[in-house]
């Protein structure tokens, strides 16, 4: 009885947690996973041309039944939002369903008798624009998850890329990794000096360089943003002060690019290095550095063969943080760089809000997620293979 009332005990202060992570993590993943890869609108709204369409072989001219059956559903649609679904579905499909389908509505409403859609327009004899309607009947699709790395299927049914200017999101997604690795790699670079002097110090000048690093945190990231964009202008503070030494004689062009951005980006994203070196530095002897000196050991080869191996995973988990951190970056881009500088969440936003494909921007989103737990899961094989070592 004892062991039951414990687990019962341990059972309850587990089960808000796991709520919480139901609620608030796994349920919103599922909705977006759902939303990538669910196409109902074609079968919901064309019943009649979806059951008429099923037997067809997609390379024979449309038959009088399918005809008749898309005529009728048409005819059955009375919501004009619900239309306007299924046309954008499948013009996204197959360019000219737009001016097309405007056009059989028009001639088919109000019509008693089913209308001969060849007479209608002579696109609905091409077989291409029933393909068309025929995948979109499928309640569930890979389209949305193919288009976001710049893929789909052909007439065959084969998975080829998309031609040339049609998408950009392999680009996209190219100059997000890149823009996360630089980003990464620079926090690194100024991160790992800044926690050794914070290792180094104690007392007041510890707490004072902790709160050096700190104080970005407390800040609102939009606030952050907004002072490099003031201070990155041609009559910045930047230029201004290399200007007033004579450094430069024009302005050096630091807004707008991706310049700028990789420099707003590795100061929001510094703290998220230093801290986790910190967090190493301060658990490693201090006196591993003079008893190498000691023995011979010149600083640099000291550093090199005896502290920096020990900071690895330090540096690992911080850098591990800024890159995830750094890919789903939407603000920073948006205000700082240019049109040529903007990360995949720029387009997510744009699918959300401007275009409202929840499906693309689902796709998107579970891309950008599949790379980060491949680079989390590269981690933890790297942690693991340091710590059994």
């Amino acid at each position: 009885m004892s062991a039951f009332r414990q687990s019962i005990g341990t059972f309850a202060l587990v089960l808000p947690l796991t709520l919480f992570l139901g609620v608030f993590f796994i349920w919103p993943l599922l909705t977006v996973l759902e939303q990538a890869v669910s196409d109902p609108v074609v079968s919901q709204n064309l019943p009649r041309t979806t059951a008429a369409i099923s037997t067809w072989n997609r390379n024979s001219e449309p038959s009088d039944e399918m005809q008749i059956a898309l005529v009728e559903d048409l005819k059955s649609i009375d919501d004009d939002q619900n239309l306007g679904e299924v046309v954008r579905r499948l013009n996204s499909a197959q360019p000219g369903f737009r001016t097309l389908m405007r056009k059989t509505v028009a001639a088919v409403e109000g019509s008693a008798e089913p209308t001969k859609l060849g007479e209608v327009d002579s696109r609905w004899n091409d077989p291409s624009f029933w393909r068309a309607i025929a995948e979109a009947t499928y309640p569930y699709t890979d389209r949305n998850l193919l288009a976001a790395v710049d893929l789909q299927h052909d007439a065959s049914g084969a998975i080829v890329a998309m031609p040339a200017g049609e998408s950009a999101n392999q680009a996209i997604l190219l100059r997000t990794f890149t823009v996360a690795a630089v980003v990464t790699v620079a926090t690194c670079l100024i991160g790992l000096p800044y926690a050794m002097l914070i290792a180094a110090s104690s007392g007041w000048r510890r707490q004072l360089l902790l709160v050096a690093v700190l104080l970005p945190l407390w800040t609102s990231l939009l606030v952050r943003t907004a002072a490099w964009y003031i201070l990155l202008q041609d009559k910045g503070l930047i230029n201004s002060f290399l200007m007033s030494l004579g450094l430069i004689s024009d302005p050096l062009p630091l807004l707008f690019n991706r310049t700028g951005v990789i420099i707003a980006m590795t100061h929001v994203l510094l703290p998220f290095m230093v801290l986790p070196i910190y967090s190493v530095l301060i658990a490693i002897p201090r006196n591993l550095m003079p008893a190498a000196a000691s023995l011979g050991a010149r600083p640099i080869r000291a550093f090199l063969q005896i502290l920096l191996p020990l900071t690895l995973r330090g540096i690992a988990s911080g850098g591990l943080l800024v890159f995830m951190a750094a890919l789903g970056y939407y603000i920073t881009p948006a205000l700082i760089g240019g049109p040529k500088d903007q990360m995949i969440s720029s387009v997510i936003a744009f699918y959300t809000t401007g275009s409202a494909n929840w499906g693309m921007a689902g796709a998107l989103g579970i891309v950008l997620l599949a790379a980060t737990i491949v680079f989390y899961g590269v981690y933890s094989r790297l942690s693991t293979k340091t710590a059994g070592a």
